[in-house]
């Protein structure tokens, strides 16, 4: 029941604060309070504010100038705060993207390496609530630069991002008791798979450079067309001494219209580290795109990636996953002027480790060996289907509601999870 209030106070004060019009000049803003639900993060609430420049109009309902700012927390541990601004006038025929954030996460998840390698223990989840818990404090600063050539579906990125990581254990006193024998965090780091030098964090410089190709009909839930990605984003050892590597990401998604308001939309995506660089633990969980609209993009596991899997429930050197999902819209009507629509997704998510963290356990005993790990077989899906709710507003605004159910008990029951927007 109380998801339905939150639901419905949303669309209410959406559809309060914001009236369309068929022009707008000059500045505008929108405020809306930050309410959503997550079940890894608990239930969100706090405050966000858009302000927009229309300048003369001409380019109406795109702005020129676009200030974001939220200030919100979870119910289970993790705040954001942060700051975005977001432009096409800055610099012409550019897209220019600056986005400072905070993100503090007193229960960050932490399973281990490699997925089914790292075995998942439902005992040790419920009866001590911090055992796959770590405390994860981010601070991030991002540049990002996108282009077309010329009148072409054929684009460029670029960027710049600094991030600062401070890892530790939970903090017990706000979030229950000590783990008799430590965290699995604690025991990572004893077993060396945890390296001294990164166990607390650090900080590291990656500079962004990809291509592109977009044919997409619209933005926010696409009936055709195709978006395609690829990015290299390196931390060079000149600004990074300590743990210099470069990874790669190609994102590919395309989207079918079946029959009137049914399409088919899907997602691939792979990650890997390029050369034999190491990858310290705090960074392998970020996914790298072109274009970062959230306030992070973790996985695998969890709303941004596999629904229903336990977030960043598969870590690995090398990773690939892939959403599917028909999307049908069974009800439009008008209310108050404008235009809503009711719809539906069913998806099918599932990812897999590519190439696995190399792992040397010969510190483990042979007991803690038998417990907390299986032998790594190459080729295992972490997969779960769902159902979803959307509520559509003007084609643009669209609230969602996702549940999700894992296959395999070893990544977790379900998830459920009450935001904006599709998943991709």
């Amino acid at each position: 029941m109380r998801k339905s209030i939150l639901l419905l106070s949303l669309i209410l004060t959406v559809s309060t604060v914001y009236s369309q019009q068929k022009t707008k000049k000059g500045f505008g803003f929108g405020a809306l309070p930050a309410i959503s639900y997550d079940s890894d993060l608990g239930f969100q609430y706090g405050a966000l504010v858009n302000l927009y420049d229309y300048g003369d109009g001409t380019n109406y309902p795109k702005y020129n100038h676009s200030l974001y700012m939220e200030l919100s927390t979870y119910t289970k541990g993790s705040t954001i705060a942060r700051l975005r601004y977001d432009s096409e006038s800055l610099i012409p025929k550019v897209r220019s993207t600056l986005d400072i954030a905070y993100v503090p996460d007193q229960m960050s998840d932490f399973y281990g390496f490699n997925g089914y390698q790292s075995a998942y223990d439902v005992a040790n989840s419920n009866d001590y609530r911090n055992y796959y818990k770590n405390q994860k404090n981010t601070f991030r600063i991002k540049a990002d630069f996108q282009g077309y050539f010329g009148e072409s579906k054929f684009g460029w990125v670029a960027g710049y991002a600094f991030y600062n990581f401070k890892m530790d254990t939970v903090d017990v006193t706000k979030f229950g008791s000590a783990v008799p024998g430590g965290s699995l965090y604690q025991k990572y780091i004893l077993w060396g798979l945890i390296d001294a030098n990164e166990a607390t964090g650090g900080s590291i410089n990656y500079f962004k450079v990809g291509l592109k190709f977009d044919t997409r009909d619209q933005l926010a839930c696409p009936t055709k067309g195709i978006f395609t990605e690829a990015v290299i984003q390196t931390a060079p050892k000149l600004v990074n001494q300590d743990f210099p590597h470069t990874k790669m990401a190609v994102i590919h998604r395309q989207y079918f219209t079946l029959a009137k308001d049914l399409q088919f939309a899907y997602r691939l995506d792979y990650q890997m580290t390029l050369g034999n660089d190491k990858v310290p633990y705090y960074a392998q969980p970020e996914l790298i795109t072109s274009y970062l609209i959230a306030a992070s993009n973790q996985g695998l596991g969890g709303k941004s990636s596999i629904r229903g899997v336990l977030r960043n429930r598969v870590i690995g050197d090398a990773v690939g996953f892939g959403n599917f999902e028909f999307r049908y819209k069974f009800l439009r009507f008008d209310w108050l002027n404008q235009s809503f629509y009711l719809g539906t997704n069913v998806f099918f998510d599932s990812g897999l480790i590519i190439k696995p963290i190399d792992m040397d356990l010969s510190l483990v005993s042979a007991t803690d060996n038998a417990i907390y790990f299986n032998d790594y077989q190459a080729g295992k899906f972490h997969s779960s289907a769902g159902i979803g709710l959307k509520v559509g507003w003007n084609e643009n605004f669209i609230i969602s509601a996702d549940f999700g159910k894992a296959f395999n008990v070893q990544d977790g029951n379900t998830g459920f999870y009450i935001g904006l927007n599709y998943l991709f």
